[in-house]
């Protein structure tokens, strides 16, 4: 796969289809971007030139720490720059959860570099807030505490980044206990902000100015609460809100098998809105 150096950090990444619209599809958490290929193959295939890339800390792209902005800010910022690199500007973007909260803000950071938004599994509330802090930030300070550098090399998501991207391990033993903390605890901070938001990382009135077409579908668990993509879709103003699960179901998450087993209909939404909003453009 072509690596991409974007603003100092290699960015591995790929590109599907050939020809047509760009977009750029992110997966949740901090997955490497092959998690996102079943949805991103089939809208390839339908005519979109599909950019799938590893965020910084993701996949094989390096690690790299920046307390300066949030994580999704600078993960927003490295999008971006990547679109730019390729010359894919403006694009569609997408995501799911995570990746839904990096479309959100490149569409409020980079305003006339977006097309349309794609959201799905929207992000929400004090459960979501305090689970997902403590997986990605809470969890690093007590390894790094317990047994430094060394312990966070060991540990299973930054294990996984250096069987992809072996000098990665260079990179985080070379980093200081205290830099590292003070990067995961400045992030922590700026994540918590989140609990009292109508989605994690944007307020209502970010909501409210974002004016590009945007199709919501919203998850099913109590990490990716059906009201929370409804508060979504009440907020930005020229979305359409679909679903793929009528009930929300008692979990903290549910297994990525569930979504895929929907795939078929998930592509048939994002396509038959994308189709509309071509049309409407070209009137």
């Amino acid at each position: 796969m072509p690596v991409a150096q974007i603003r100092g950090v290699n960015i591995n990444y790929e590109v599907l289809g050939k020809r047509g619209p760009w977009m750029a599809l992110s997966p949740g958490g901090r997955r490497a971007l092959g998690e996102i290929k079943y949805l991103a193959e089939p809208i390839a295939q339908a005519g979109y030139r599909v950019l799938l890339h590893d965020r910084r800390n993701c996949g094989a792209s390096d690690v790299s720490f920046d307390a300066s902005a949030s994580e999704y800010e600078i993960w927003a910022d490295d999008l971006y720059e990547l679109l730019g690199e390729i010359n894919a500007l403006p694009a569609i973007v997408g995501g799911s959860s995570s990746g839904c909260r990096l479309a959100m803000l490149f569409a409020l950071r980079r305003t006339a570099s977006v097309r349309s938004l794609l959201l799905w599994r929207v992000t929400g509330g004090a459960f979501a807030v305090e689970r997902l802090a403590e997986n990605y930030y809470g969890q690093y300070l007590k390894i790094v505490q317990d047994g430094g550098m060394a312990a966070v090399c060991e540990s299973e998501h930054f294990r996984s980044l250096i069987e992809a991207n072996p000098a990665n391990r260079e990179r985080l033993m070379q980093m200081s206990v205290a830099d590292f903390v003070a990067t995961m605890t400045r992030w922590r901070e700026l994540f918590v902000k989140g609990a009292d938001l109508p989605v994690i990382g944007a307020s209502a009135e970010d909501l409210q100015s974002i004016r590009v077409p945007t199709c919501i579908i919203p998850g099913n668990d109590k990490t990716h609460g059906l009201e929370t993509g409804k508060t979504a879709h009440q907020l930005i103003p020229n979305s359409e809100l679909h679903y793929l699960f009528g009930e929300q179901q008692d979990v903290d998450v549910v297994p990525p098998e569930e979504w895929k087993g929907k795939t078929q209909e998930h592509v048939g939404i994002l396509l038959d809105f994308l189709r509309r909003q071509r049309m409407s453009a070209a009137a």
